[in-house]
């Protein structure tokens, strides 16, 4: 019944639509909260975005909560990551450290001075080997072009030689990589 008239209002003039509408317009409804009953579509349709909006804010809530709880714990764990870094290299240092323990007690017994150097040299090939396992690498300064970027100029001098003008004369102290970041730069007298 109720398509069969709003097929004969199609039908209407547009100053009747007019007319109506002022009549609408001016005449609005009293619907009080309570008598949801005439209005049944739109207190649900309120109820459903009240609910929605509920919803969406447990969502973000507990969202937020997820995030922060991470953050805490990634916090935490990265703290015990440096806590424990060196752990590994710490680890493969001690056997070097019982051996300069043991060399320190032969030097007080022995006379045999050539004994006491190879062992001294064999405990310094194995903390080099040890190092070079972690990734700890030193690099050749003497002779090679000045690189402020691998190297410390501390002075320079005169060249002894034309080639060795603008290079490295002499290396007081040695450069390390670690993985090929510079750890240490090489502290170098420069020939000029």
């Amino acid at each position: 019944m109720a398509r069969k008239k709003s097929k004969e209002q199609k039908h209407t003039t547009s100053e009747e639509l007019m007319d109506s509408s002022v009549e609408i317009n001016d005449a609005e409804p009293k619907v009080s909260k309570n008598e949801g009953v005439a209005d049944g579509k739109e207190v649900s349709a309120e109820e459903k975005m009240k609910t929605e909006v509920k919803e969406l804010n447990d969502k973000y809530l507990r969202l937020y909560s997820e995030f922060d709880n991470f953050r805490r714990r990634t916090a935490k764990e990265r703290l015990e990551l440096f806590k424990t870094a060196g752990q590994e290299v710490l680890s493969a240092m001690l056997p070097i450290l019982d051996d300069f323990e043991r060399a320190i007690r032969s030097m007080e017994d022995t006379n045999d001075i050539k004994a006491l150097k190879d062992g001294i040299n064999l405990v310094y090939m194995k903390m080099v080997n040890v190092l070079d396992q972690q990734g700890l690498k030193a690099f050749e300064a003497k002779g090679e072009p000045f690189d402020a970027d691998l190297h410390e100029a501390v002075t320079k001098i005169p060249a002894p030689s034309d080639d060795l003008k603008g290079k490295i004369v002499d290396e007081l102290e040695k450069g390390y990589k670690l993985n090929d970041k510079i750890l240490r730069y090489a502290k170098v007298v420069v020939g000029e």
